[in-house]
């Protein structure tokens, strides 16, 4: 399923505030993003035991219980897990990976919070979520009658939510200072080929694993570490990131003429993170409409024909990276007219054509 709309981490969780308590609900999203842990988090919010079980691993007795004989007659036993007798928060993660059988003997549980004669303690709440088909993930087709048992509602990353979730679960601060440059890198969409790529979770996991190496971690361990956890390109990018931290560099130092690229054959992977890092403010920073130019864009934009033009110098192909598309995104069109007019080399492609 892919819904026209999503919400944000935090809108998730209001979601679930007022809906899950009336109806079970079914969170979509992309492997990574947090659906487990805002789920985990909403029940302890609530004062309630989150009980997790993983559709993928489950078989239909799992749910149903095993019979057992009472006073001549056969009675199903349900799971220790479920009959319970407090309230409590049935997080039925992966639940679109599970066989038809299994999501079968899911029916009465979501709709009706009943097992054969079992019912859920009164105000238990009934969650479930997975991935979707085109994350590459392991998923089967949900049958439509489970569907419409349950609202559903599909989850997408928000570096804002993450970022104020980071600061309070220490996150490293290498990481959240990168996320904050680069929010666009916090997810990647995931490869068709088996390889790791960003999200939410794997750059929680490249914070631990930079807390584990300390101080003492080499640009090998940095690179080594950030292409064990995140997509070829923005792993590239971290460690130009990391080199900045450690070195003399400092972008707005650069625009504001107070400093130079770096230029060594050895800073070359230092150079391409600073001049995308450029890219990016100058997406943020300069309107669409020439009309609609400030003061400060207008110098902005002025000083940029002069960074593009020493960059070009350093790295012709590095300079036309900056003002090339890139995943649908293009600087303004009256600034492209400009660099065009000043800058021609840049209007040429790889190949030499216009």
């Amino acid at each position: 399923m892919n819904q026209a709309l999503s919400v944000t981490q935090k809108q998730l969780y209001d979601f679930l505030l007022n809906v899950a308590p009336v109806r079970p609900v079914f969170i979509w999203g992309a492997p990574g993003i947090g659906k487990s842990s805002i789920v985990e988090s909403f029940a302890e919010e609530l004062g309630m035991e989150c009980v997790s079980l993983l559709g993928s691993q489950l078989a239909p007795e799992d749910i149903i219980g095993v019979p057992q004989i009472e006073n001549g007659y056969s009675v199903f036993c349900p799971p220790k897990n479920i009959a319970r007798t407090e309230p409590f928060c049935l997080f039925l993660d992966e639940l679109n990976a599970c066989s038809h059988e299994v999501q079968k003997a899911f029916y009465s549980l979501i709709h009706e919070q009943r097992i054969g004669e079992y019912r859920l303690p009164e105000g238990s709440i009934v969650i479930g979520a997975g991935n979707r088909a085109q994350d590459s993930a392991i998923v089967k087709p949900m049958s439509s009658a489970l569907i419409n048992r349950m609202v559903h509602v599909q989850l997408r990353a928000s570096h804002r939510d993450w970022l104020e979730w980071a600061y309070d679960h220490s996150i490293h601060p290498h990481v959240i200072e990168y996320i904050q440059l680069r929010a666009d890198h916090l997810w990647s969409e995931p490869p068709k080929t088996e390889e790791p790529f960003s999200t939410p979770r794997s750059w929680h996991m490249l914070s631990d694993c930079l807390y584990g190496y300390g101080e003492n971690a080499s640009d090998q361990d940095i690179d080594m570490i950030a292409r064990g956890c995140l997509s070829p390109h923005h792993a590239n990018q971290f460690k130009g990131f990391i080199k900045q931290v450690n070195s003399r560099f400092d972008l707005a130092k650069i625009i504001n003429g107070e400093m130079k690229w770096p230029s060594e054959p050895g800073e070359r992977d230092l150079l391409y993170f600073m001049a995308q890092s450029f890219r990016a403010q100058l997406l943020k920073e300069l309107p669409d409409d020439k009309q609609g130019l400030r003061d400060s864009q207008q110098q902005l934009s002025f000083r940029a024909k002069d960074l593009l033009k020493d960059l070009a110098s350093i790295s012709l192909e590095i300079a036309q990276m900056v003002v090339s598309e890139q995943k649908g995104e293009v600087l303004p069109a009256w600034f492209m007219l400009e660099v065009i007019r000043d800058l021609p080399r840049l209007a040429l492609k790889k190949d030499g054509k216009s």
